[in-house]
């Protein structure tokens, strides 16, 4: 039983060898041509330019711009605004002028601002003159309103300036107050002589009592000068449209 058993292997081994070498010689073809076919160099290349990138022009795009747009002030619209210095009928004349800060903005019908608060209200002192009479409780006092300036740039206005702060300040006795109580002394004086037929004691009296006349006078037409505080308040109507380009 073992002497077959060893007779087998050793024809299993003798097979398997001479597979091994069919195959190898199935393997090795020595006749092959291994040489690769020869470039024919007649035929076409398909070679095409590569697509040239686009050239920056220089020039960056950008947006239209924005139409100016036009903002309009109604006639009759009020200004609020504060005066940048005072002014006097004593030291103030016609054709003076002056400035006024605006208090508040001022927006048209829309709601949108046109005059900016900080803006400056020009003026010019069109008529000025104190108070020569004891009912006159106001003087004279007349300002035209010429321009308004916002960010540098001028507008021109037309309406009316009213100084609302305005009072009368009495001026200290100048000659013409004396010369009214002097003028009424003489009158006494005169009237008590022709009365009293010509006495001393009736010009006396009569200048006495023509003086208190005069100084009643003088009061009463004493000069009380038009002032205007700095930084009180100031009021502008327009007198028609007032358009700003935004």
């Amino acid at each position: 039983m073992a002497g077959n058993r060893l007779v087998l292997l050793t024809l299993a081994l003798l097979a398997g060898c001479g597979g091994e070498r069919d195959g190898a010689a199935a393997g090795d073809d020595s006749t092959r041509d291994l040489q690769r076919p020869a470039a024919d160099a007649s035929a076409p290349l398909n070679d095409r330019p590569a697509k040239a990138s686009a050239k920056p022009t220089g020039k960056v795009a950008t947006k239209p711009a924005a139409k100016p747009a036009t903002r309009t002030l109604a006639a009759g619209t009020a200004i609020s605004a504060k005066f940048d210095a005072g002014i006097s009928s004593r030291t103030h004349k016609a054709g003076h002028t002056l400035t006024g800060t605006v208090a508040a903005n001022v927006k048209d019908k829309n709601g949108r601002t046109v005059i900016p608060a900080g803006a400056k209200v020009h003026l010019t002192v069109t008529a000025i003159k104190e108070s020569e009479r004891k009912s006159d409780k106001t003087g004279k006092l007349v300002l035209t309103p010429t321009k308004v300036e916002i960010a540098g740039r001028s507008y021109p206005i037309a309406g009316s300036a009213t100084a609302l702060d305005r009072t009368l300040r009495d001026r200290k006795t100048n000659a013409g107050d004396l010369a009214k109580v002097g003028v009424g002394a003489g009158a006494g004086a005169l009237l008590g002589t022709a009365v009293s037929g010509g006495s001393t004691k009736g010009a006396v009296i009569g200048g006495v009592a023509g003086a208190a006349v005069g100084t009643q006078r003088a009061i009463e037409t004493q000069d009380r000068d038009v002032f205007v505080p700095v930084g009180s308040r100031l009021r502008v109507t327009l007198a028609s449209a007032f358009r700003r380009t935004i």
